[in-house]
């Protein structure tokens, strides 16, 4: 019984790469099960973000250059935001940074079943907004030039933010 946990101990001080790729992500706050397998250039929808009025498309290519491409788009230009689409390389979201672990998306390549697209979603929440008092007639009302003020002085309530990033794994199929 003592054998099995010292060699996987072993194992994994013998391999730090295998060490760290057991490690390297924390759990998400969704939990999801597998991805159908995509066809090459066949647009799908990876997941909508309602409070951000974003959904994130992503097709395979079929080129080894660039095999999958990934894109933000807006769902509707009526829609109106309760929170931002951040770049992921600029925001560089971290657990250390604030910011919350939120999705693991893998997706298959039907055509190179050893190749996947894999998509970290961060979520980085802001503190509840705290509604504006009542004036006299019992309403809540905020006035332009104090809100210009506010955000002049960069005092304006933080809003929550999404970041996705993306990388291919898996080796590539020739072509």
């Amino acid at each position: 019984m003592r054998f099995v946990p010292v060699l996987f101990v072993s194992i994994l001080c013998a391999s730090p790469a295998l060490a760290t790729a057991a490690t390297a992500d924390p759990a998400p706050e969704i939990q999801r099960g597998p991805i159908p397998a995509q066809a090459v250039a066949r647009l799908h929808t990876l997941r909508q973000i309602p409070e951000a009025c974003a959904r994130i498309e992503g097709i395979f290519t079929g080129q080894a250059a660039e095999p999958y491409k990934f894109a933000v788009v807006r769902t509707s230009p009526n829609c109106q935001p309760r929170a931002r689409f951040v770049d992921a390389a600029k925001a560089q979201p971290s657990e250390a940074s604030g910011w919350k672990f939120n999705d693991l998306i893998r997706v298959p390549s039907a055509a190179c079943p050893q190749q996947q697209a894999v998509v970290r979603i961060w979520r980085k929440p802001a503190a509840a907004a705290v509604p504006p008092t009542l004036d006299a007639q019992g309403k809540s009302r905020l006035y332009l030039q104090d809100e210009k003020e506010k955000a002049a002085a960069n005092k304006l309530a933080a809003v929550p933010m999404f970041a996705a990033s993306m990388k291919v794994e898996g080796a590539s199929c020739g072509g």
